[in-house]
């Protein structure tokens, strides 16, 4: 089978969009080495490091026009390129595909995150949900069959864009190879010492931007005077602002470290390093660090709404969307109960453990083989 896949979030993105990206084409061209798989690469930009097999191929521009505007190759120059190129099946792996490309007589599949910007739209300026609205529905009108990460996200997309829920398969996403590999106590300790983490901490991973929540954490080790700082690893935005302001009004500097340039190669070794992990954010696609902390083995702190509980299952705390009195229970209890830590690891690896990639590609070969 020859399947084609836009590039850009694998390639170029390191939040969750990209990790979906380069975890999907790592698992396909592992465990189908005689399937041809094409990764359509609109920039020149260095590409970010990640593992895949001989049979990926990279597909770049061929005229000198789309080479200068690849933005535009990829929105639409993309279905001129497959009318020249046979492929079974293209799969948009971030909830769009090229324009025209209903007319290429390629077989389609497009995997569907999140409806964030639709369900909170305060949280997005009107340009944001213009464009994505626009990208979201055109995906929505021509494509052959549909992928959703969470059973949340299945439901969302038929509430608002009205695709039948037999079209929809949902398939979850496992996290990065590097989170199933065994990590060294020596590494733990090469990342303790490059970033000067203390001995005991609460590790919060992901953007740092409101609906994610950071705020809520700080305010939780205030009020509930604990003792043990946060690293927050991940990419900052305006909101760092408003959570420093917090921390330095309420005497937290000692209690805060903001981490924003740690590799994903580092990242299993940080999560390792922490005592616990807290992902209080109000609405996801998935939660990936939620699946990468289960994976390392530290226990779980997340919110009691949205995919959480289906992705964490039995193993996760959860708490209530911004109800500190919740966060400082949670947080308490883990800390201070080593039987309760323990549990919650174990249970944590046994849910992690049906987020994996053989089942994921199997599964993935069948929706192909649905749309052939």
């Amino acid at each position: 089978m020859r399947i084609g896949f836009d590039g850009k979030r694998a390639l170029y993105n390191k939040s969750g969009l990209g990790s979906y990206s380069r975890n999907t084409i790592h698992a396909l061209s592992t465990y189908q080495p005689n399937w041809e798989l094409f990764v359509f690469r609109h920039s020149k930009k260095p590409m970010l490091p990640f593992t895949y097999e001989s049979n990926v191929n990279f597909v770049t521009p061929h005229n000198a026009f789309y080479r200068r505007f690849g933005k535009l190759w990829r929105m639409q120059g993309i279905s001129a390129a497959l009318k020249k190129m046979p492929l079974d099946i293209y799969h948009g792996l971030s909830h769009e595909l090229p324009l025209g490309i209903e007319k290429t007589g390629v077989k389609t599949v497009v995997t569907m995150h999140d409806v964030i910007f639709l369900r909170h739209p305060e949280l997005f300026d009107a340009s944001y949900r213009m464009i994505f609205r626009k990208k979201y529905a055109h995906a929505c009108k021509v494509a052959d069959r549909f992928i959703a990460i969470t059973k949340q996200s299945k439901q969302d997309v038929m509430h608002y864009f009205k695709v039948p829920s037999d079209k929809i398969d949902v398939i979850y996403q496992d996290c990065s190879p590097l989170f199933h590999e065994k990590i060294p106590i020596e590494k733990v300790q090469q990342i303790r010492q490059k970033y000067a983490l203390p001995e005991t901490f609460i590790l919060y991973v992901g953007t740092i931007e409101p609906r994610k929540n950071l705020l809520a954490v700080f305010k939780a080790i205030h009020r509930g005077n604990i003792d043990v700082p946060i690293v927050a690893v991940g990419r900052p935005t305006r909101y760092l602002d408003e959570v420093k302001a917090y921390v330095a009004k309420n005497g937290l500097e000692n209690k805060a470290i903001f981490l924003h340039q740690v590799s994903n190669e580092e990242l299993p070794a940080m999560y390792k390093a922490a005592r616990l992990f807290v992902f209080p954010s109000m609405f996801e696609g998935l939660g990936l660090p939620i699946v990468e902390a289960m994976n390392v083995g530290i226990p779980v702190i997340t919110t009691n709404g949205s995919c959480f509980p289906e992705i964490g299952g039995d193993a996760a705390r959860y708490v209530n969307y911004g109800n500190t009195d919740e966060m400082i229970a949670a947080i308490t209890d883990i800390l201070l109960h080593d039987e309760l830590h323990a549990s919650m690891v174990e249970k944590g690896r046994k849910q992690a453990a049906t987020f994996n990639e053989e089942d994921i590609v199997k599964d993935l070969v069948k929706v192909y083989q649905k749309v052939r």
